[in-house]
């Protein structure tokens, strides 16, 4: 699999990165099932795996800081990823939690993460949600210092739309990437700015939801089914699936596709889209797809 450069100073990373947000069922939360997937995509080539305090009723980077401990897994192999942000979701009693951001509160989380993945560093940390209420020079000191002190490599963005990014930016925050839903069926950060923000930045954003959960393989909706014939027939010239047809037209937008699945073939087939190269024509063609 292909290696980029997340940002001009940000991480070598796989041009597909495995996230474990999916992660929420207990059969699943299992050392031995994190040490086989996580294993299964380096054996793929993905190096970039994305972890939260949140993900898996918040025990996934516990159990995958065990995997780590064990020595099944090199660190050195891999690009962690945690986000932390101002609002905590509990999936079970379905609460809302508001955290401000803080020094003190930023500290804490980012040691909590170290502890609970046993790594002295993370790769990128990632600053969930943009806090209207948060001063956002006092952040920017802490996120700063949190470089500075080795315990976190490089800071991205999530969901933060193009003003958000660039008041960062604008505050002397180095960001490397921002992280966002990008599919067939939200197609907003191709005409919002996002992406284009990116590329004046020169960083690679992370797209979440690559195949709208699901609904581009599955939903039969009249939106739905018209996109599936597009890429079906599409999949049929470059010998390939609906799957990595709708995942490589996120590739050549310059974006990181995020994997979810838990399955290994389609594991596989997302990461395996990269290696096709659409046409501008064939994307273009995708694309208006989206309009009828």
């Amino acid at each position: 699999m292909k290696k980029v450069y997340l940002s001009d100073s940000g991480p070598v990373i796989s041009d597909s990165i495995y996230s474990f947000w999916r992660w929420s069922e207990e059969q699943h939360l299992d050392v031995s099932n994190i040490k086989e997937i996580t294993n299964y995509c380096l054996e793929l080539g993905i190096n970039g795996f994305d972890l939260s305090n949140s993900y898996g009723l918040g025990k996934v980077e516990e159990l995958f800081g065990k995997a780590l401990a064990s020595k099944s897994l090199n660190r050195e192999d891999i690009v962690l990823f945690s986000k932390i942000g101002y609002k905590s979701h509990n999936p079970i009693s379905g609460k809302i939690t508001y955290n401000q951001l803080t020094d003190k509160y930023l500290n804490s989380t980012v040691e909590n993460s170290l502890k609970q993945l046993n790594t002295d560093y993370i790769d990128v940390l990632l600053l969930k949600d943009y806090d209207p209420l948060m001063k956002a020079d006092e952040v920017v000191s802490a996120l700063n210092k949190l470089v500075y002190s080795g315990k976190v490599k490089h800071i991205g963005i999530s969901d933060f739309n193009v003003f958000e990014h660039q008041l960062l930016s604008n505050l002397s925050l180095d960001i490397v990437t921002n992280h966002f839903e990008l599919n067939l069926f939200n197609t907003s950060a191709v005409h919002d700015g996002r992406l284009a923000l990116a590329k004046e930045k020169y960083v690679k954003p992370m797209a979440w939801a690559p195949l709208a959960d699901g609904r581009i393989l599955y939903g039969h909706d009249n939106e739905a089914l018209a996109i599936r014939d597009v890429l079906t027939d599409i999949a049929v010239k470059y010998n390939s699936n609906v799957e990595q047809i709708a995942v490589s037209w996120i590739h050549k937008l310059g974006a990181l596709p995020i994997i979810g699945s838990l399955n290994k073939e389609r594991i596989k087939n997302a990461a395996t889209a990269s290696e096709i190269k659409l046409t501008h024509e064939d994307w273009h063609r995708i694309y208006n797809s989206t309009k009828k």
